[in-house]
């Protein structure tokens, strides 16, 4: 596609161009990497809506099928609602945005990114980011960027920027990175437990990484590049902001300190409704913007919330920074669910429910884009509106849900066995119970705690916390004072300036996620977090060991019992049968869930939740694949009698066998006196020539059994020698 200015970034192979498609959007870039392209717009509406209060940016990543040169699937042919893929890269991109947007700016910002074509090699959600950056750069909305996105991996060791998807597959870290010219902005992903001094060096790395970028969007707007224009700002004007704080005066700091959350919300509710009334009364009911009271309180609040902690050290709850709030942990709640906990810490809890189920119980994933076909381990998270006392809309998840959901998975993904070791599928739902900040953190601890009850055999217990941050500024903008805090309630989250939760085991980091409100998170303030950060785990993680030491040693008695069974690969078709007759007929007899690995490597799954279905399986399966062995006793069917003996089917579809001189411990003058057609005898494997013939021999069978009837009558004997002796004992 060329258009009329394109720039590329210098070591990465990245390309940005704009100019002769989407002319009428505000901004329009098209962003590729490889043979993937990508096109994003950026548009502003030019008025505000009604009795507006908020900034109403939107941002949508969409993948055309045909980007693939794939139909859409379904009867419509045509692509439907977005996957969670979809929403999760929008919410990537939202993130580093919104911050960057004049205070008061109130106009709607919409950015769409558009999927127009992939190599199946490199991923699009970076490009999302970059291009999302450009088009609102080069447009004329007024905007504090641009910011550089990069995604950093770990292979051997080193540090990889942008890696393609198969180079995923062997990196122990996925560092979704985003930051202006001089500082971090935006972080998410996940590691293999890597530590916190090495996942430092990593953020450093990649700060520098994102430069060339920043350069060439720099450098695409100098050529063509439209002027900012000047919006009306909206804010709550001097007069309002006054008449409000002179009204509520001590009472507003009084309502904020509140301790527990309802209490909080209602006296807050009061003080709105007074400041409400008492405004119309001054301005009347038409003078009066609904608008401008929601901003005064909203200013004061803030004030309030940030007051008590950089003057006093002193949070709305009582706590001081670094203070975690009670935690308690509790597992094995409901009878019948294979794995269930329940983890609470201050008015934030989550129950966590886990099922355990055969591989073909994974999720498909219908990824355009490339990367991995279907997932075995899943947790899917549900924030019901009675979780903070309110109604609502219920059911459906929303982005948010689908994002803290995905959040808690790729931090509890690390520590799963791998499927050879524990071939099972996985399902962890965390319903928020109560809420008061950090749920997707909880959902972190109790997913853990319903994986260790279920017994499964993760690498090692993983926590999460979330820390704050509340800054004093000069007015040209310089940092005067800041102060991380260690578990942030929700109007901490609300009012301050950062979200960074981290997740991780006793030995490192397993996922991690940045979302601020600022321009930018200083290096020095960002090491402190993660400090801050490592010593709350720890003492999560001595909280949840004391509940749940370690996991269960097996499942539970109402989870399906999985049983392996290695055949010769060569054989799985006989264990499939025609049109998959054989292993129905087997799922059928036994009650049991039989899966062949997809890799032909030849290996059996047999599930079932009853022990003698599963006996019943592995013996069907055992019998159809065994190869007969020498020394080995078998009760065989004969098959076909000749002068010089009788060929016996050992195993289903194996013969051999046994000569005349072999049939029994006496002279048989004819095959037909000891073994007719269709007679079942015991028969054992004496030899294998070279040629692969079987030779079996019913005397020594015979000999076998008797001799092992003979040990079982001593032993029998013996021990009830032992009852007499132990009899006369007692009576003496």
């Amino acid at each position: 596609m060329n258009q009329t200015h394109s720039v590329t970034v210098d070591g990465l192979g990245m390309k940005f161009s704009t100019g002769d498609i989407a002319k009428q959007a505000s901004g329009a870039v098209t962003v590729s990497l490889g043979e993937t392209n990508l096109f994003v717009s950026a548009t502003v509406a030019e008025e505000l809506r009604p009795n507006q209060n908020w900034f109403p940016l939107t941002v949508d990543y969409r993948e055309k099928y045909s980007a693939a040169g794939r139909f859409p699937g379904g009867y419509f042919k045509r692509e439907g609602r977005p996957s969670e893929k979809e929403i999760l890269t929008s919410r990537l991109c939202d993130r580093p945005l919104r911050p960057l947007f004049p205070k008061g700016f109130m106009n709607e910002v919409q950015v769409i990114g558009i999927l127009l074509s992939t190599d199946l090699v490199n991923d699009a959600d970076i490009l999302m980011v970059n291009g999302a950056s450009a088009a609102v750069l080069m447009s004329d909305i007024p905007w504090n960027g641009p910011v550089g996105c990069i995604r950093l991996g770990q292979i051997n060791g080193e540090f990889v920027v942008n890696p393609t998807n198969e180079e995923q597959c062997d990196s122990d870290l996925d560092l979704i990175y985003v930051g202006t010219e001089t500082e971090m902005l935006m972080i998410e992903g996940s590691a293999d437990q890597i530590p916190e001094s090495r996942f430092i060096e990593a953020l450093e790395f990649a700060q520098q990484a994102i430069q060339p970028i920043i350069a060439t969007q720099r450098e695409l707007a100098a050529a063509g590049g439209k002027e900012k224009r000047e919006f009306e700002l909206y804010n709550v004007t001097e007069e309002n902001l006054k008449f409000v704080k002179d009204l509520l005066g001590d009472r507003l700091q009084e309502a904020v300190n509140t301790p527990k959350r309802l209490e909080r919300r209602a006296a807050l509710k009061a003080l709105n409704e007074e400041a409400e009334a008492a405004m119309i009364e001054a301005q009347g009911e038409e003078e009066f913007e609904r608008a401008q009271l929601n901003m005064a309180m909203e200013v004061l609040q803030e004030e309030a919330y940030r007051g008590g902690i950089l003057t006093e050290n002193k949070r709305a709850d009582g706590r001081g920074p670094l203070d975690l709030r009670t935690i308690t942990c509790d597992t094995d709640i409901l009878p019948t669910v294979h794995g269930s906990s329940v983890f609470t810490r201050g008015e934030t809890q989550s129950l966590g429910m886990l099922t355990l189920g055969a591989m073909s119980d994974s999720q498909s994933l219908d990824a355009i884009t490339g990367g991995s076909k279907e997932k075995s381990f899943i947790l899917h998270y549900n924030f019901p509106p009675y979780s903070v006392g309110e109604t609502g809309r219920f059911g459906i998840p929303g982005r948010r849900e689908i994002g803290h959901g995905a959040l808690a998975e790729r931090s509890l993904l690390p520590v799963i066995p791998a499927e050879d070791e524990f071939p099972y599928s996985v399902r962890i739902v965390s319903e928020i119970m109560e809420s008061n900040g950090s749920t997707s953190m909880a959902s972190v601890c109790a997913g853990c705690l319903a994986l260790m009850d279920a017994g499964v055999p993760i690498l090692a217990p993983v926590a999460g916390i979330s820390t704050g941050l509340v800054t004093e500024r000069a007015e040209d903008g310089t940092m005067n004072k800041a102060i991380v805090m260690t578990d942030i309630i929700g109007d901490e989250d609300h009012f301050g300036d950062m979200d960074f939760k981290i997740c991780g085991t006793r030995e490192g980091i397993t996922g991690f996620q940045l979302d601020l409100k600022i321009n930018g998170l200083p290096a020095d303030i960002m090491k402190e977090a993660i400090q801050q950060s490592f010593d709350a785990r720890m003492k999560i993680l001595d909280t949840m060991a004391e509940a749940m030491p370690e996991a269960r040693a097996d499942v539970k008695e109402n989870a399906p019992r999985i049983q392996t069974i290695q055949i010769d690969p060569e054989k799985i078709g006989l264990l499939i049968g025609p049109g998959g007759k054989t292993i129905r007929k087997m799922t059928e007899v036994s009650g049991a869930i039989i899966e062949i690995d997809e890799d032909n490597s030849g290996k059996v799954y047999i599930y079932s939740n009853n022990r003698q279905s599963l006996e019943i399986a592995y013996n069907e399966i055992k019998l159809l694949t065994a190869d007969i062995e020498v020394g080995e006793i078998y009760q065989g069917t004969v098959k076909s009698v000749k002068d010089f003996g009788a060929f016996v089917e050992a195993l289903p579809g194996k013969e051999g066998l046994v000569h005349i001189s072999e049939l029994a411990d006496f002279r048989v003058r004819r095959t037909e006196d000891v073994a007719k057609v269709g007679d079942e005898i015991w028969v054992k494997c004496i030899g294998i020539d070279d040629k692969g013939r079987v030779k079996l021999s019913r005397k020594a069978a015979m000999a076998d059994r008797e001799a092992a009837s003979e040990d079982e009558a001593a032993k029998d004997s013996a021990d009830d020698t032992v009852e007499e002796v132990t009899a006369d004992s007692s009576e003496n």
